[in-house]
């Protein structure tokens, strides 16, 4: 059984927030033998590629020996079953990016990674929980994400790369964001609620305020419980009655750092690329340009799919 080393470095991407920057990020392209629409799975491919081959050479990366996609499994969550309206604004996905999942999902094992999630939670629960447990065994954690809810997470020991911006980010990006350090973000994001996410909140209180209010009282529920000493009344007043609203918005935006995992560390490993399944992929996929990268990348596909491929044609 492989033991986690205090100098290990496990990679764990944000699948979700791949996928749906893949899908703004390009134009809609289809594969021409049968018109299933690609664009998503080619964008996702190509950030994933781009990534591993980052995170091998460039320095500040610091290189992976574990690396895991972690996904969403489904809309409905344990937060449902606290507050209903959870996420109840958002969209079903566009009719052209559904059919896309399957092969995204597919493209992570084409490139001989572990693709993980599980039912009932979201991605950056089983994050947090894999984060938390690689903390325990001493070793070091790159959270690769855009999602501003991750940066809850940022501590010694656990960096976050947005991909987006292509940086880390730094103690004073959360600052700028939330005005408190990481271990405040939850209660920040507690007041303040997230529009995107149907988390409540306290109505009339942006992150500003929030942080202004966490700063002097120092959590959530020592601010509530001292509620009634505040000078301004219509804060005073709103922050009384909303009460209940504010505490469930912190069960909403406390991510699980608990999930019932069912995938071990060990299972991280980061793996040799398999040429053949890596290469049969993109070419069943028919993304020719990226195919050519990826062969620059790690060479030319061993005989047997090369005369596999002339007995096709």
């Amino acid at each position: 059984m492989d033991k986690i080393q205090k100098t290990d470095h496990f990679y764990l991407i944000d699948g979700s927030g791949y996928i749906f920057r893949a899908y703004y990020a390009l134009p809609p392209l289809t594969r021409k033998s049968d018109g299933l629409p690609t664009g998503a799975v080619s964008g996702f491919c190509s950030m994933l590629f781009k990534l591993l081959e980052d995170s091998k050479s460039d320095q500040n990366l610091q290189k992976p020996t574990h690396f895991a996609v972690i996904f969403d499994s489904a809309r409905k969550t344990f937060r449902n079953e606290i507050y209903s309206d959870y996420k109840a604004n958002r969209s079903e996905a566009p009719d052209d990016l559904a059919p896309q999942f399957e092969y995204i999902r597919k493209s992570v094992l084409a490139f001989n990674l572990p693709s993980v999630d599980l039912p009932n939670y979201e991605a950056d629960d089983l994050i947090a929980t894999y984060a938390e447990k690689i903390l325990k065994k001493g070793a070091k954690v790159t959270i690769v994400s855009s999602d501003k809810d991750l940066m809850q997470l940022y501590k010694k020991g656990v960096r976050i790369f947005d991909p987006m911006k292509n940086k880390f980010i730094s103690e004073e990006d959360i600052l700028t964001k939330f005005g408190v350090d990481a271990s405040k973000v939850i209660d920040v994001q507690s007041l303040a609620g997230d529009s995107s996410d149907n988390v409540p909140g306290v109505p009339g209180i942006g992150v500003k305020t929030a942080a202004e209010l966490i700063n002097k009282y120092g959590t959530l529920e020592k601010l509530l419980k001292s509620a009634g000493e505040i000078k301004q009344n219509k804060r005073r007043e709103t922050l009384i009655e909303n009460k209940d609203k504010a505490l469930i918005s912190k069960q909403l935006v406390t991510l699980m750092k608990d999930a019932p995992i069912d995938r071990e560390l060990r299972e991280f490993k980061l793996k040799e690329i398999d040429k053949d399944k890596l290469y049969t992929f993109l070419r069943e996929m028919e993304f020719n340009r990226l195919l050519s990268s990826v062969i620059s990348a790690y060479g030319e596909p061993k005989l047997s799919s090369k005369i596999s491929e002339k007995n096709h044609q």
